[in-house]
């Protein structure tokens, strides 16, 4: 490709659950990032490459902002307000709605002290009708001085390329940062991890999935003609209850994750998956800094 090629970061920032990472599998045609209902499913720093005619987008996808209850969520505020320094473009993304909620609010007093351009994405513009997005984008403007407002759907792809367009007229002309068929600097064992994670995020009951993570124990390739993978991970709760309920009777809500996990793993590594899964009981995990960088969350990274 031409040095006249564009080439940057682009980081999506919001309250937790406005729909980032579904946006930035959107733009990329490729799960990477675990998506779910519940807030707060994503807790790294999680980076993806798109790669066109026009040039390179970074995206990093990030915590969603929140206010702390422990240490775990300490990192993933900090993850996430790292990274409006080290980008070319913010775009916060929020809900069509006309009414600015204290978080929103909070994300707006925060984003005043960047000097990054800020793009205003308005998401899950299919659940609304037209006069609605209108009154959302009228009453975000008042909080902040955008550089573009973008309407989209990211669940449809509404106005996909439209987005791609304005993220470019940010970025800077330069060499590419990544090959162009990169799609993500994520190690295979992390992904894999957080595919496990994200199955029992949609299984499990509401005061579980927060207090849970997944740490891959082995993986490793099969040698033969066919592609064949052993992978073992451990589940980690932080009561003896919550290990009864992943586990499940007779093993059943266990099977299920395992499952629906091997599934994805399968298609994302195109090759058979022998996923075999343990539950481990670590009590308040959440507030042990050993253990959270045993667990992928160092803070001394962010």
């Amino acid at each position: 490709m031409s040095e006249q090629k564009k080439s940057g970061f682009a980081t999506l920032v919001g309250r937790p659950n406005v729909g980032k990472s579904t946006l930035m599998n959107r733009l990329i045609g490729q799960k990477i990032a675990i998506t779910s209902h519940r807030p707060q499913t994503t807790r790294n720093r999680i980076q993806t490459v798109y790669t066109c005619e026009q040039g390179q987008i970074v995206f990093v996808d990030t915590p969603g902002m929140h206010r702390a209850k422990n240490k775990l969520g300490e990192y993933m505020v900090n993850v996430a307000e790292k990274t409006l320094g080290e980008v070319d473009v913010v775009l916060w993304l929020v809900e069509p709605s006309s009414r600015v909620g204290a978080q929103d609010r909070q994300i707006a007093e925060r984003l005043r002290s960047v000097r990054t351009p800020v793009v205003l994405v308005i998401n899950k513009t299919d659940t609304v009708k037209r006069e609605e997005v209108l009154a959302a984008i009228d009453a975000y403007r008042g909080l902040l001085d955008f550089a573009d407002v973008v309407p989209v759907s990211a669940l449809k792809g509404a106005n996909q390329q439209t987005l791609v367009d304005v993220i470019f007229r940010y970025l800077p002309y330069g060499p590419l940062f990544y090959d162009e068929d990169t799609v993500t600097d994520q190690p295979m064992r992390q992904i894999v991890s957080e595919l496990i994670r994200e199955k029992a995020l949609k299984l499990l009951d509401e005061e579980i999935p927060h207090g849970i993570a997944v740490s891959i124990d082995i993986m490793k390739e099969r040698p033969g003609a066919r592609p064949m993978w052993d992978i073992e991970a451990t589940i980690v709760c932080e009561r003896d209850s919550h290990k009864g309920i992943i586990i499940g009777k007779g093993g059943a809500m266990l099977k299920k994750i395992g499952s629906a996990a091997r599934y994805e793993i399968e298609r994302m590594l195109d090759a058979k998956v022998n996923l075999r899964l343990w539950v481990k009981v670590k009590k308040d995990w959440r507030d042990s800094d050993f253990l959270m960088k045993n667990f992928g969350y160092d803070k001394k990274q962010v």
